[in-house]
């Protein structure tokens, strides 16, 4: 069996926690981090295979940490997730290197 590991960074606990919970009872490792400059330490430790990003976060933004992990060469798979959804802000997360954007609010089953 493949694990894979997600490293989630969003500072709403209950829906952070709600979300871990469905992914882990499809079998799915899931790390939280609640601050964007925790997230930061965790997302270098170089053991995620996706990492599930929310733009507004204390500390550190979303937008400002993708763009620091790129900047380092770190190519992890990103998906934010976040309620900015107008068109400019799904292209301004997309171009700051997120790989896919979800609009909060969304069903689990789209996320799974």
């Amino acid at each position: 069996m493949v694990i894979i590991r997600i490293l989630m960074i969003e500072d709403d606990k209950t829906l952070a926690e709600s979300l871990a919970y469905s992914l882990r009872q499809q079998q799915y490792t899931v790390d939280i981090c609640y601050e964007g400059d925790d997230g930061l330490r965790w997302w270098e430790k170089g053991i995620y295979d996706l990492v599930l990003l929310d733009r507004m976060l204390p500390r550190l933004d979303g937008l400002t940490l993708l763009a620091i992990v790129r900047s380092r060469g770190i190519v992890t798979p990103v998906l934010m997730m976040t309620a900015l959804g107008s068109l400019e802000q799904v292209v301004e997360g997309l171009d700051s290197g997120a790989d896919d954007y979800i609009v909060q609010p969304f069903a689990t089953e789209e996320l799974l």
